[in-house]
């Protein structure tokens, strides 16, 4: 049977003058964007951009929902109360759904970003704020995450479909969370490595960990991230890979 994989990456991260990433380029080669929603990066009208090039492409539209972090890019761990965090989720995702619509196309699905991702890996308390408030904007859209997480259990409760993701170009421990960014080997380099990876990730559900564990990784969507340097060759190498094993990208929904 064939194989069908969804690639996303992390885009529409400028800010203002300043410029992230080859949004164009990572378009012509993923079926899913993460679009950020002016938290932990992206303005109005790199929302704007970005949702009509999206829109062009056929690419499907994901809220990359985070902490109010734009000096720290989303990426420094924040004590948000439940309550201010599940109401900021919802203005997230009110702004980026009124720009895609205006684009043509609109958001099908919620990833939350850098520092919050991670702390809904474990947090419940935040996870069940971030799921409330999907559910509320549209409990149509699904959460794309880290598989076996408290932000996992809070989807389902939630009565929310929850999408299972792996990341091709970052470390994992042997637990299955992240190595963080603030230790060795947390982001992965390397285009032939990380697409070999990327294909056994596909097709088996497998990944090396750092400490050398084999592990077995549930995984619907693959993340290859936009800001890191080279993304786009390495985007590149992990579709042809993957489209040379046979594995078909498209997105899941």
């Amino acid at each position: 049977m064939e194989r069908s994989i969804d690639l996303n990456s992390d885009l529409g991260e400028s800010f203002g003058a300043w410029r992230m990433g080859d949004d164009a380029a990572m378009l012509r080669l993923v079926s899913s964007a993460n679009v950020a929603c002016g938290f932990h990066a992206g303005d109005a009208s790199t929302m704007l951009a970005i949702c009509r090039l999206a829109a062009e492409q056929g690419v499907a539209v994901g809220a990359h929902v985070s902490y109010r972090d734009l000096a720290g890019f989303g990426r420094r761990s924040m004590e948000v109360e439940p309550g201010t965090l599940h109401d900021e989720t919802l203005y997230q995702l009110a702004a980026l759904s009124g720009i895609a619509r205006v684009a043509g196309t609109r958001v099908s699905y919620v990833k939350p970003h850098g520092a919050l991702y991670n702390r809904i890996v474990t947090d419940r308390e935040q996870a069940r704020a971030v799921a409330s408030a999907v559910a509320a904007f549209d409990p149509s859209l699904p959460i794309l995450g880290l598989a076996g997480s408290a932000i996992a259990e809070a989807a389902q409760d939630a009565g929310l479909r929850f999408v299972n993701e792996a990341f091709v170009d970052r470390g994992y421990r042997a637990d299955g969370t992240l190595v963080p960014r603030t230790e060795p080997g947390a982001v992965l380099s390397g285009d032939a490595a990380i697409a070999e990876r990327a294909v056994r990730l596909a097709l088996d559900g497998r990944v090396i960990a750092a400490d050398g564990t084999d592990i077995e990784v549930r995984v619907d969507s693959l993340c290859v991230h936009g800001d890191t340097p080279g993304a786009v060759a390495m985007a590149a190498a992990v579709r042809a890979a993957l489209t040379d094993a046979g594995v078909r990208v498209e997105a899941w929904r």
